[in-house]
């Protein structure tokens, strides 16, 4: 069984998507109804931009969207998916191309959650780090131990674990996991604290436009960042994708699910091959590959 994934944010770089553009027809009709929701050329951003650039929360989430979804859109009749999962903004990737989600209607949800996550990381300032070398658990009671905002954001990989929260419990949390032994401990480079309670004011206003967004019966199952599990009904996949904005991504759990249910290889759809990687850290035998246009 064919398990396809999408990556999510740090996946983007300058020249994503250009060569799809030229060589499809199909993929630069999609990239054009893009440039035109979305009000500015983001291809133009994504093709010779700098990384500066690439690096908004609202350029960023829209260009790795579009080059997931354009590029599954093209792969046409050998794209066949028997179950999908995408990390974090990945998981919108993936229920379009497991047709929940219309595209427009997708990227239109995607643009949201980039706004709301902004402006909620300008509310409170807030960060996240990488936690290396240690077990889930220990990360897990340091951060329940400290009494400002700081908990788990995304189960990677085994010893691979992301936190969330505000600056200080996050400068906290960093001191005592080095005491406690972790191999690394360093801040991330990003706008704030993603998949924390700090997401909460986002989480309230994508809650709105995930209502009111017409969700399909998928032609195969999402495994949802929330819980693991995989997902087929459209009400089930709204609800885990609001709560996923202040939950942890459950990407380690995921991975092993989809093996334990069936998935014999994985392909990556989307810039770069991130979760390739951490795919082979869950499990060193399972082919993975990135999916080629």
């Amino acid at each position: 069984m064919k398990a396809y994934v999408f990556p999510g944010q740090g996946a983007q770089f300058v020249g994503m998507g250009k060569e799809l553009y030229d060589n499809s027809n199909l993929a630069k009709e999609l990239f054009e109804k893009a440039n035109s929701i979305i009000g500015f050329r983001i291809t133009d951003l994504m093709f010779s931009g700098t990384d500066e650039d690439l690096k908004q929360t609202k350029v960023t989430q829209p260009a790795i969207f579009l080059h997931s979804t354009i590029l599954a859109a093209v792969l046409g009749n050998s794209f066949k998916p028997d179950m999908v999962a995408g990390h974090s903004l990945g998981e919108f990737s993936s229920l379009v191309a497991n047709k929940t989600l219309s595209f427009e209607n997708g990227l239109v949800l995607v643009l949201k959650r980039a706004a709301a996550m902004q402006k909620a990381c300008e509310k409170a300032p807030s960060t996240m780090a990488a936690i290396l070398g240690l077990d889930d658990n220990i990360v897990e009671e340091v951060c329940a131990s400290i009494k400002e905002i700081v908990v788990p954001a995304n189960y990677n990989s085994p010893g691979q674990i992301v936190i969330s929260g505000s600056n200080e419990g996050i400068d906290k949390a960093i001191e005592i996991l080095k005491e406690r032994g972790a191999k690394r401990a360093l801040k991330l480079a990003v706008g704030g604290a993603f998949h924390s309670p700090l997401m909460e004011p986002a989480r309230l206003e994508l809650e709105e436009a995930i209502k009111n967004t017409i969700f399909n019966k998928p032609i195969c199952p999402v495994y949802q960042n929330v819980n693991a599990k995989p997902s087929t009904d459209p009400e089930v996949i709204k609800r885990n994708l609001v709560a996923q904005l202040t939950s942890p991504v459950r990407w380690t759990q995921s991975v092993i699910n989809m093996i334990s249910d069936g998935a014999t290889s994985f392909i990556e759809v989307g810039p770069g091959s991130v979760l390739q990687g951490l795919i082979k850290k869950v499990n060193r035998d399972i082919p993975t590959e990135g999916a080629i246009f």
